[in-house]
């Protein structure tokens, strides 16, 4: 088929398979640092403090109101350079994962938290646990299993927002497809769909295994 030929030329496959890597490191390790950035913030969004509260609330709206695209630039063009940080776009775009995904994250375990029936509290205290036993061994078990396959959609959408990080210069798998096509746009002036197609396959193949494990645990957990 026209155009096709592109992805038989030598290093096409390599190069993008390489930027998928990228992409799937940026956000695995958006991912994990987010979660204890999740935990830490969901925790203190359930205090009674109303200021630590307040804070909680006004840096989760910040977040949400803000595309990801403009915390991108703020802190890569503008926090880095204004304040003299030796910031580079992967660090920069790690940063911004992780405040965004450990908000949303962490109002995923507000939610989950504040479910629990207050007889879970009593009847743990009724059988002799201290407030930390109560918490680690009764509560965080159950809004970990309430919360976990919203966890898992965030994760998904945290893996498809990484293509936003070709604007500050990061070579991810968008940004090597953009090289292979300009490289071959005289020899292959189609080639465009047939890249981009193949980009389409590979974010597929690893957010579609992430959405079956979401929806399973749903079902599975909606019947317990």
């Amino acid at each position: 088929m026209q155009g096709a030929e592109i992805l038989l030329q030598p290093g096409v496959w390599p190069r993008l398979f390489q930027g998928l890597w990228v992409t799937i490191w940026i956000a695995g390790v958006s991912v994990l640092l987010s979660i204890p950035v999740g935990l830490a913030v969901g925790w203190l969004m359930t205090l009674r403090n109303p200021i630590v509260r307040f804070i909680m609330r006004l840096y989760l709206d910040f977040i949400r109101i803000m595309p990801q695209l403009a915390l991108l630039f703020i802190v890569f063009y503008g926090f880095a350079r204004a304040w003299n940080l030796n910031l580079d776009a992967t660090s920069s775009s790690l940063l911004v994962f992780v405040l965004w995904g450990g908000a949303e994250l962490g109002d995923l375990v507000r939610g989950a938290l504040e479910s629990i029936p207050r007889s879970q509290y009593e009847s743990s205290y009724v059988l002799g646990l201290s407030s930390w036993q109560t918490f680690t061994r009764v509560i965080l078990p159950q809004a970990i299993r309430r919360m976990l396959p919203a966890s898992v959609n965030l994760a998904t959408r945290i893996v498809k927002t990484t293509s936003l990080v070709v604007l500050l210069g990061v070579v991810e798998v968008i940004k090597v497809g953009q090289q292979i096509i300009d490289a071959n746009r005289f020899q292959f002036p189609t080639g465009t769909l047939w890249i981009y197609g193949v980009i389409f396959f590979m974010y597929f193949f690893v957010c579609w295994p992430l959405s079956i494990v979401a929806r399973r645990l749903e079902k599975r957990w909606a019947h317990d």
